[in-house]
């Protein structure tokens, strides 16, 4: 592995924007997905391929970064990772036909998925421990930031050059990245010794595209009442259970054991689920609010979205420097605790809420991401032999990608279900003799009292169960900080 390198700031440089490349493009072709649907000539249902193909492909492979990144060295497969991507972006932009785009879109998701922890592997190589904390916090605003800005960069995209820009947007990128990961990392030798446990990869695989599946269509499919639904589930629970079995009786497992044992990496693990969660989540209910039930226009509501990432840039240069000198359990726990704070003043946005608040809360938000996400992308290194280090990277950056597919899709599912049951609440509330006092708004707005009536339910009833939404979050921002407590700030 290595051990430094001789440029370090074009390591940092082109690190970030290896790993902004991928991060980016989990939400920024979210918002095109009207206009490539009309071009495509493909149904609701067909063009959302062109998202669960990305994410679904992506899981899949993560695995595989680690094993791959230890085999035959960090240089080469951050290469052949970057290369790829910005290649099939390029094709992805090109598509004319459906099939052609989903192709090429999972080829995309495999590509990217060794970009996010091998170029923070190769990072923690070329620092010494002491600077860990500031190398980590340059990186990780390409990790942090890359889904924040991305529905902005996509609007704004696709709204004055077109849905083809949101992936030609990566090509000079992606040049500008593989240049300087082969100027800033020396030749290196893998090792070559450890077998691939192909039976363990395949259990792992299939269980984790069919749980990430499972996530990404469960809403459209009514969830446990629909048959593929549950035998996604059925089936990715006994392949994992399988993959369990076969990594503690084999000798040369796909993943090695010795990760798990490690106390920093086990609550890292579980860690990650709730910045996944906080990450992603917030970033696919906002948006709807605003446009939807506050009226404001895409690009308006993009740039609301925005402050978070300002805040979240500005916070990572600090916690970059209190790492080492703070006590990390410490950051991990204010972090929690300020972004608990944060999805609590949203859950109390209403339909009048004013855009001072609405940008207050997400700075807020944004401040809160660092502090945890810093120390713990650290100390979850911190007592694991350099060996191991790609591996572990690749198993965090799965967990985290894990961790924001249930958030969003418990959020989307429990937004769902709670406006369902407000509108149901609301309507028994109802008498005919509020009918008149309806009257004169029916007249302005050219329709008749009962569907005024109805519409304004609907509203209110959507309102209320975003604040439901946002306060649970909040509450498993909460619930998280005891586990930070029980990180190790001294390495073994």
């Amino acid at each position: 592995m290595v051990s430094a390198t001789p440029e370090r700031g074009l390591l940092v440089a082109s690190s970030m924007l290896a790993s902004l490349l991928y991060t980016v493009d989990t939400t920024i072709a979210n918002i095109a997905l009207p206009h490539m649907q009309g071009s495509l000539q493909a149904t609701q249902d067909q063009i959302a391929w062109v998202l669960t193909s990305y994410i679904v492909v992506s899981a899949i492979a993560t695995p595989l970064a680690g094993f791959l990144g230890a085999r035959y060295g960090l240089r080469r497969i951050l290469a052949v990772s970057i290369a790829g991507f910005t290649l099939t972006s390029m094709l992805c932009g090109f598509a004319t036909t459906l099939d052609q785009m989903v192709v090429f879109r999972s080829l995309q998701g495999a590509m990217g998925a060794a970009l996010v922890p091998l170029s923070q592997v190769a990072l923690l190589n070329a620092f010494p421990s002491e600077l860990h904390g500031r190398a980590t916090a340059l990186w990780g605003m390409g990790v942090v930031v890359g889904p924040i800005i991305g529905p902005t960069l996509g609007g704004y995209l696709t709204e004055y050059f077109g849905w083809q820009w949101v992936f030609f947007v990566n090509i000079p990128v992606g040049v500008f990245a593989l240049l300087g990961i082969l100027a800033s990392i020396p030749r290196e030798h893998g090792d070559r010794s450890r077998r691939f446990d192909g039976l363990g990869f395949t259990l792992l695989a299939l269980s984790i595209g069919l749980f990430q599946l499972m996530l990404d269509r469960g809403h459209g499919r009514d969830w446990f009442d629909s048959p593929e639904i549950v035998a996604e589930a059925t089936l990715a629970v006994v392949l994992f259970y399988m993959f369990v079995v076969h990594s503690n009786t084999t000798r040369n497992p796909f993943f090695d054991t010795r990760l798990l044992r490690d106390l920093n990496l086990s609550i890292s693990v579980g860690m990650m689920l709730f910045i996944g969660i906080a990450i992603l989540a917030p970033t696919v209910l906002l948006p709807p609010f605003l446009q939807q039930l506050q009226g404001y226009p895409v690009l308006d509501a993009g740039w609301l979205m925005a402050t978070r990432g300002m805040s979240a840039f500005a916070a990572m240069a600090l916690a970059g420097r209190l790492v080492g000198r703070v006590d990390p359990r410490l950051m991990m726990a204010a972090g929690l605790a300020v972004m608990g704070v944060a999805m609590w003043l949203m859950g109390g946005f209403n339909l009048d809420t004013p855009w001072q608040s609405v940008a207050a809360a997400n700075l807020l938000l944004g401040l809160g991401m660092p502090p945890i996400f810093v120390p713990m992308s650290v100390v979850a290194y911190a007592t694991l032999p350099q060996s191991l280090r790609a591996e572990a990277g690749a198993l965090l950056t799965l967990v985290r990608n894990l961790g924001s597919s249930i958030g969003v899709s418990a959020a989307v599912a429990l937004l769902a279900r709670y406006t369902q049951m407000n509108q149901s609440y609301l309507v028994e509330r109802l008498s005919v003799f509020d009918a008149p006092r309806w009257e004169p708004y029916a007249s302005v707005a050219g329709d008749n009292a009962g569907g005024v009536v109805m519409r304004e339910i609907g509203r209110q009833a959507a309102a209320i169960a975003y604040a439901n939404d946002f306060h649970i979050m909040a509450l498993a921002m909460f619930a998280a900080i005891p586990l930070a407590m029980l990180i190790r700030v001294k390495a073994r």
